[in-house]
Parts: C-alpha cells; sequence; structure tokens
C-alpha cells in the first residue's frame, strides 16, 4: 500500500516540484452498487488511495480490486474470479485533472469535474466525471457518484447471470485529503 502511494506521489510530482497544494488520503471510501431484478449487489473498500495537487489539479485513485468487500463471500469470489479477473487485473486506476480551481482556504461546496482515464479491467477510458470538494475547518473532501459501464471496460457478463448483473455499475467515491508532508 505504501508504495502505491509513492508512486501516486512520484506521478504527480513530475508536474509539479513542490509539495505545497498536495494532499493525501491513504483510505478512500469507494462503493459499487448493481441493482437488478433477482438481486441487488453492493460493496465496499475503506483502501483506496489518492492524490490531489490543489495547485495544477492534478489527481490520482489508486484501487486494489480484491479489496472490496461484499455482504455475500460467493459474490465477493466471483466479482474476483469471473468479473474483475482481479489476478490478472488487480487495480483500477483514474488519472486525471480537476478542471475548476476553487478556493480552498474559504469553507464551502465547489462542484468540479475531474477529466481523465480511468482504467478498470486492464482498459482505459477518457472520463469526465463530476463532484464535489468540500472544505470545513480546513480539511478537503472530495466525493463523486458516476456510472460505470461493464462493456466499457470488457468486463463480460454471462448470459446465464445477465439478470442478476446490472450493465451499469453506480460508483460513490469519498475521499478526505491531508496534507502531504515529506518525510
Amino acid at each position: 500500500m505504501k508504495h502505491i502511494t509513492i508512486i501516486l506521489l512520484a506521478w504527480l510530482s513530475i508536474t509539479n516540484q513542490t509539495s505545497q497544494g498536495l494532499y493525501v488520503c491513504k483510505n478512500a471510501h469507494i462503493s459499487l452498487y448493481s441493482s437488478a431484478p433477482i438481486e441487488d449487489i453492493k460493496a465496499a473498500t475503506n483502501t483506496a488511495t489518492s492524490v490531489f495537487n490543489a495547485s495544477t489539479g492534478d489527481l490520482a485513485f489508486n484501487i486494489a480490486i480484491n479489496s472490496f468487500h461484499f455482504e455475500k463471500e460467493l459474490m465477493q469470489e466471483h466479482f474476483n474470479s469471473d468479473y474483475m479477473e482481479s489476478d490478472k487485473f488487480p487495480r483500477a486506476t483514474f488519472k486525471g485533472k480537476v478542471q475548476e480551481h476553487p478556493d480552498l482556504t474559504k469553507d464551502g461546496s465547489f462542484p468540479v469535474t475531474a477529466t481523465g482515464d480511468l482504467t478498470v479491467h486492464g482498459v482505459t477510458q477518457k472520463r469526465t466525471i463530476p463532484g464535489t470538494l468540500t472544505v470545513k475547518n480546513g480539511v478537503i473532501t472530495l466525493t463523486s457518484e458516476f456510472m460505470v459501464k461493464c462493456a466499457d471496460h470488457h468486463i463480460s457478463i454471462p448470459q446465464i447471470v445477465f439478470h442478476n448483473i446490472a450493465e451499469n455499475i453506480k460508483m460513490n467515491v469519498s475521499a478526505t485529503y491531508s496534507p502531504y508532508k515529506s518525510n
């Protein structure tokens, strides 16, 4: 986990050599939800990492696919082996840029959009994802809700379970950032 954060920080430092305006989240909450006629599917992880450079708008997320936890163990097993193939594609990532530059020294909620590359199941797609940056007492939180279409990332849903899994998966993201302090 630590090496993933270091890689994210290195990527962001290429665009800005100073750590001023650099924020890190080591426990971002990511949840997924699939509504289907037979059974809803829900899973979440609290171990995603993210780096946000407020000076440049650069934003990166890294999620270990097998860190998602399901209510039913069998669902988790099928998710990792049959659909996401987490042995072959262990991570999902987003690398992009927040388009707006709100004043993060003032409390408030600011609508933002992040444009960049979302990589899931080894397939990268250009995406523009809406979100909200909230500042409260100097603490920065980024939240977002968006849809991921399974077919866009070559995630196959066998015909036999087609009614169990939706073609579009709702994703919710919440990351609370701390200023980056180099050691």
